[in-house]
């Protein structure tokens, strides 16, 4: 039987687009194995010279001035990109990236990023006959995503469905599947095997996260932190970090049989499976993978921006707090003694709160890949159903 090809197509502006790709094709194969995926960081893999300089200045921006990306971010909030902008990525990336295609011969392309899905776009309004679904990352939709080539959208909540609806995306091709997450955090290991795995202590254990840029050092929030380490396990997690990784391991205030200090890490689910609360920044992937957990959540550090729409989503829902010295020690003091924490709105989490699967069922968005790829495999005509799904606008 011959295999169905799927490419996903993502950008490195930040580690999630390009996580939730290789999440949906962990989670295709893992529902249909005769899927073939291919994923793909687009302007890396056509600008091998020119890309990193872009990523390091986009990095360099958000940690220096991220006043200015959250001006611009509410400033383009409704506004697709712009026609010059579309042209340019066109021009640049056109040739290449339908070479690419002819190369692969997918029989469906999938976006988690605008950019990619901008250029398959213009692909597609020239020809190419390719189902194009485009997999919103965030809490919140751009205008950067809007792309009336894209035969679908899946969008994490009904407050982005309705997003897009307002601004003329027929109601039939948004679904709302949640953000997709790798298939290890479908399911939960035992706390106290998971944590023997890792050579953890049974006990209770905080989580430290900053997303796969690394960590951003907050001295008050982790000399905060130390303060509870004879009574919490304490797991510093600081990505690609080596400068703060080094700080920390060789600082007397951290060396402690209770706190442990990693770098980048492919087990962040065994990690958090361990854990009984997680502090992070609220980047879209990270904070839907601890919902799928169960894991409550402390936020800092929010990006101005989508992280901000993020935070307030999982605060608004009861899934986590903003982080504070009053609302830290709070929370420490109940994974210490075994209790739970009152939330905002009444909502009582614990390290044991599972999410309803009514409300997030981590698989359903390679489900509903799976079934476009099948419908696509089946015969069916992407521009036909494109002109019948998007209103007028």
């Amino acid at each position: 039987m011959q295999k169905k090809r799927v490419l996903i197509l993502s950008e490195g502006f930040g580690s999630g687009h390009t996580q939730a790709g290789y999440a949906l094709a962990a989670g295709m194969k893992e529902i249909q194995p005769n899927v073939h995926t291919k994923v793909i960081e687009l302007g890396s893999f056509l600008n091998p010279t020119v890309a990193p300089w872009i990523l390091s200045a986009y990095r360099l921006t958000v940690s220096t001035n991220p006043a200015l990306v959250g001006m611009l971010y509410r400033k383009q909030h409704d506004k697709p990109l712009k026609r010059l902008t579309a042209l340019a990525l066109h021009k640049l990336f056109y040739n290449h990236t339908a070479d690419v295609i002819r190369q692969l011969r997918p029989d469906l392309i999938v976006c988690t990023h605008p950019i990619p899905s901008a250029i398959i776009g213009r692909l597609k309004a020239s020809g190419l006959d390719v189902p194009l679904c485009t997999v919103i990352t965030d809490y919140d939709a751009h205008g950067s995503w809007m792309n009336r080539q894209v035969d679908q959208f899946l969008v994490s909540t009904e407050s982005v469905r309705r997003i897009l609806l307002k601004r003329g995306v027929h109601p039939n091709s948004v679904n709302v599947t949640g953000i997709p997450v790798h298939p290890t955090f479908w399911t939960k290991e035992d706390k106290a095997a998971v944590r023997r795995k890792l050579k953890l202590k049974n006990m209770p254990t905080v989580f430290i996260m900053g997303g796969g840029w690394g960590l951003v050092a907050n001295k008050e929030l982790f000399y905060q932190l130390a303060q509870w380490k004879d009574r919490v396990q304490l797991v510093f997690c600081v990505g690609n970090n080596q400068k703060l990784l080094t700080k920390l391991k060789s600082s007397p205030a951290f060396s402690h049989p209770n706190i442990v200090v990693i770098g980048q890490t492919k087990e962040v689910s065994k990690w958090m499976d361990a854990s009984d609360l997680l502090i992070t920044k609220p980047g879209g992937m990270t904070c839907t993978e601890a919902m799928a957990k169960g894991l409550p959540m402390l936020f800092c550090e929010s990006i101005p921006g989508q992280e901000e729409k993020n935070c307030e989503y999982f605060v608004s829902g009861g899934y986590g707090e903003v982080l504070s010295p009053l609302v830290l020690d709070r929370w420490l003091h109940a994974i210490s003694t075994g209790g739970t924490a009152t939330a905002p709105h009444g909502f009582r989490m614990s390290p044991y709160h599972s999410v309803p699967r009514e409300v997030y069922r981590p698989e359903r968005c390679a489900e509903e890949l799976v079934e476009l790829l099948n419908a696509r495999t089946a015969g069916s005509r992407p521009a036909e159903l494109r002109r019948s799904l998007w209103a007028s606008m």
